[in-house]
């Protein structure tokens, strides 16, 4: 059975949220112990950009792996050379 497009999208939303959740409790446990004493604003704030960042990230290498198994399955099948 294959996805649909609005699973596809429910799906990636709910990594996202459930990723900058994790992400928001790790900066305020984690950046203290290295001197960085952030409130609950900042460590929301710093999410948001590493949330952005990975989003990005993710979306480049979805598309570059797109492109690269679509080239390999061309190849198998005899479409390109």
């Amino acid at each position: 059975m294959t996805q649909t497009r609005l699973g596809s999208f429910i799906e990636a939303w709910v990594n996202v949220l459930i990723g900058f959740g994790i992400n928001w409790c790790a900066n305020l446990l984690i950046l203290p112990l290295f001197g960085f004493n952030v409130s609950p604003g900042q460590a929301f704030e710093i999410g948001l950009w590493f949330t952005a960042v990975s989003v990005v990230r993710s979306y480049v290498v979805r598309r570059w792996f797109n492109a690269k198994l679509h080239t390999a399955a061309q190849r198998l099948a005899g479409g390109v050379s």
